[in-house]
């Protein structure tokens, strides 16, 4: 156990691990993560916290954090930057130097103890510090900075000065699990100080969490190597190490050929994952652990203390109470006041075009028709980010708020972070999830809401085909066409979506309230354990860490 811990190791978790990800979400004062690899890594540290394990957290302090939600005078999405202070971190007093690109930049570490959000210890570095001098102090100011270089220094931080400060506190981990590649440059790091390949595949696991080309990076190998994300190893020996014909460094290929085990994050995305990489040679083998989310955090103890009492009156009025709680958020974003007995539907994750934020009004008529309708009403909420420089999601977002000034029963929210999340999952009936279908590898957001008692009305991708009992706990929306060009696969899943929606679904919820009730009492009682973490944290340690 090292100091850091304030908690009784479990023998069962002795096994010390160092877990690295670009960004955390563990609270939402602590604004350091833009979506769902930062959810699921702040289920992973309160899992770990949970079943007392030896783990901990390595991340990079965010002075920007991602960014701040706003709107500009036409209610269109704004961008803010504003610089975070965080007094409730610890000072650990520990400085480590890193060369990028040819230059020392000083790296400060801090640590968020155990108690405070009851979570594994997690050590969060940065580079915002009087030694640096401007350029270098802004590596660690935005999450995933849209200049490479930029990108590029924030990976060889997080890599390289992470492995540094574990070593500067007299921490050896026995293993090294990359949450994602942008870590990879920690590997690398290793291999410097064992020049032996095999001891450091045996200390290193992976996890690839998308087959999206943007959570998949590819840089050029020279500015890599000009950059120090090698670790000073020579371009020539990474050549050789890795068996690299071409200039183009993809970081997922690199963790593939650098650790000794990879996940894929649901069996769909296992599956998917092996087809992608089927030709890396030399590459570990890639096994699937389906994500999941802390149930501690996430529940609401209220509905989960009516499904054990098997109370459904109760059940039925504190789910009412929940979606009054989350339409003062609306009225106090929009001035809209929404109605606690009509069915809502709401569509809330990381804004990106495979998600498809707009299917639902991809026939604007028929939508225009199903939002019209009095014998089943019907209220829409949206909400997400956008990254800050994707102009096409902004595009997205903005399209859909110009739609809803029309209609009351429409809302788009900002500030999609951690609390407005956890409002958004508890108010919902129906939790909607629409990606193109083998994009989403695991689509965590439905774990959450189905924890709270939101039904899932979901292509049939991630993490969904797992958990769903069709018309049982959950729905999923039949895709056709799959090799199909992207215009017609679109049309079709939105008539299959508006078919289930009118034909099924509403009248369910209206003329057959308590048979809803049977499919929300499902739906909670299905999702606990198998998509509680505390089983995904388990299973890391058994099928990778302890292989």
């Amino acid at each position: 156990m090292s100091s850091l811990h304030t908690y009784e190791i479990d023998e069962k978790y002795s096994k010390s691990v160092a877990y690295f990800s670009m960004e955390f979400a563990i609270h939402q004062a602590l604004k350091i993560y833009s979506g769902g690899l930062g959810f699921l890594a702040g289920s992973h540290m309160r899992s770990a916290f949970d079943l007392k394990q030896n783990l901990i957290g390595i991340g990079i302090l965010w002075s920007y954090g991602y960014y701040d939600q706003n709107r500009d005078e036409n209610r269109y999405l704004k961008v803010d930057f504003r610089r975070k202070r965080y007094y409730f971190l610890e000072d650990l007093n520990i400085s480590v130097t890193v060369e990028i690109n040819n230059k020392p930049v000083v790296v400060k570490a801090y640590l968020v103890p155990c108690k405070l959000f009851s979570t594994a210890p997690l050590i969060l570095l940065s580079t915002d510090i009087e030694e640096n001098d401007y350029l270098s102090r802004t590596i660690t100011h935005k999450l995933y900075d849209s200049n490479t270089e930029t990108r590029i220094a924030q990976e060889i931080i997080l890599g390289i000065a992470g492995a540094k400060v574990l070593e500067a506190l007299n921490l050896q981990p026995e293993i090294y699990h990359m949450n994602e590649g942008h870590s990879l440059p920690m590997t690398f790091e290793l291999y410097k100080k064992y020049q032996n390949l095999e001891e450091v595949k045996q200390k290193v696991v992976f996890t690839t969490h998308t087959p999206e080309a943007a959570g998949n990076e590819e840089h050029n190998i020279t500015l890599l190597h000009k950059m120090g994300f090698f670790a000073g190893v020579s371009l020539e020996e990474i050549r050789d190490l890795l068996n690299l014909q071409t200039d183009k460094f993809s970081l997922t290929v690199g963790a593939l050929k650098m650790s000794k085990i990879a996940n894929g994050v649901s069996k769909i995305h296992g599956e998917v994952a092996n087809k992608m990489w089927a030709d890396v040679e030399n590459r570990c083998e890639i096994i699937s652990i389906t994500n999941a989310q802390n149930r501690r955090y996430w529940a609401d103890n209220g509905l989960i203390r009516s499904i054990d009492e098997h109370e459904d009156f109760q059940l039925e009025a504190r789910k009412k109470h929940l979606k009054r709680e989350l339409f003062i958020t609306v009225a106090n974003q929009t001035g809209k006041m929404m109605d606690p007995d009509i069915m809502t539907i709401v569509w809330a994750r990381r804004f990106a075009e495979y998600k498809r934020p707009g299917l639902l009004k991809y026939d604007l008529e028929r939508f225009k028709k199903l939002i019209a309708n009095t014998k089943y009403p019907i209220q829409i909420i949206w909400a997400g980010k956008p990254y800050p420089f994707d102009t096409q999601a902004i595009n997205i977002f903005n399209d859909l708020m110009y739609i809803a000034k029309e209609h009351k029963n429409i809302a788009v929210l900002i500030g999609y972070e951690l609390d407005l999340s956890m409002r958004l999952k508890k108010g919902a009936d129906v939790w909607l999830n629409t990606p193109r279908v083998t994009r989403e590898a695991s689509g965590t957001s439905g774990m959450s809401a189905a924890m709270n008692g939101a039904v899932n009305l979901s292509i049939a991708d991630g993490w969904h085909p797992e958990f769903c009992k069709e018309g049982i706990n959950s729905f999923t929306i039949p895709t056709l066409g799959r090799d199909l060009p992207i215009e017609e696969q679109d049309r079709l899943d939105n008539v299959n979506l508006m078919n289930l929606l009118e034909n099924k679904i509403l009248p369910l919820y209206y003329d057959e309230p308590k048979e809803w009730l049977e499919i929300v009492k499902n739906s909670m009682s299905d999702v606990i354990p198998a998509f509680d973490s505390g089983r995904m944290v388990h299973e890391y340690y058994t099928l990778m860490y302890t292989k």
